[in-house]
């Protein structure tokens, strides 16, 4: 197995073994000789890595087949721990949860995708699975939107070269001059909408966390289209937002 790739700039073998590690997340549990099919790889080169990755406690063998294991929580747990918007923002993610009665949530620009690094569940909530530590197209969500307009026309340009705009339903932007157009609308309006783009039946609204002239982040409220109207986001719930960044912005700026 060589050890780099042909551009001789990444290790090879470092590769393949994220790749089994993203195909384990993908479709669960599978045999060896399943993810060697998956990744058209020798089956005995799957299994060294399985191998390999089950020694470093990484991956977990039961009953003759591989998943992940849940270092990758601990992990992921640490990582998120040691990032200060989560740890100044989470309590005012539960405050709009438990107000609101939806799912509230926090988000973040990493290597041009949005990933959700925190999520908390009001009581009328109807949760749409989006687990922890998601990465979706940032065009995809309000959130991801939020994000978006506040980063340069040149990294924007960057982002769309490099994911594309894939629809996720009938509803999603899938040209880049319907973005330019939306983005320059979340700008004017200070804050973005999600109308049936990513799930249908599914609507949220976000707001970006300002400190300085960076975005650090964005907060949004999600549910359904029925309750999550226009008047009800016109008349409460942008007010809730906007309070809830305030605090969390001048915390995240002085603490």
């Amino acid at each position: 197995m060589n050890e780099t790739t042909e551009s001789g700039k990444t290790i090879g073998a470092v590769e393949r073994a994220f790749s089994i590690i993203e195909t384990l997340r993908e479709s669960g549990t599978m045999t060896v000789s399943e993810v060697a099919i998956a990744r058209d790889i020798p089956t005995s080169t799957a299994h060294v890595h399985l191998k390999t990755l089950h020694s470093l406690g990484y991956v977990v063998k039961v009953d003759g087949a591989y998943r992940l294991g849940l270092r990758f929580l601990r992990d992921g747990g640490a990582i998120r721990q040691r990032q200060h918007i989560y740890q100044i923002a989470k309590n005012e993610i539960d405050g709009l949860a438990a107000e609101t009665g939806e799912v509230a949530n926090l988000g973040v620009e990493e290597n041009g995708q949005r990933v959700l690094l925190y999520q908390s569940e009001g009581s009328k909530a109807v949760y749409d699975n989006a687990p922890i530590g998601e990465y979706t197209n940032m065009h995809w969500t309000a959130l991801g939107k939020s994000l978006l307009a506040h980063l340069s026309h040149k990294k924007v340009d960057e982002v769309v070269d490099t994911y594309g705009l894939p629809s996720k339903t009938e509803r999603t932007i899938s040209t880049r001059e319907e973005l330019v157009a939306e983005l320059e609308g979340v700008r004017d309006r200070g804050y973005a909408l999600e109308d049936e783009e990513r799930r249908e039946g599914i609507r949220s609204v976000a707001v970006p966390l300002r400190v300085d002239s960076s975005v650090v982040g964005a907060i949004s409220v999600s549910g359904t289209k029925n309750r999550l109207n226009d008047d009800r986001i016109d008349n409460k719930l942008l007010e809730l937002l906007y309070n809830a960044a305030n605090i969390i912005t001048v915390r995240y700026a002085y603490e």
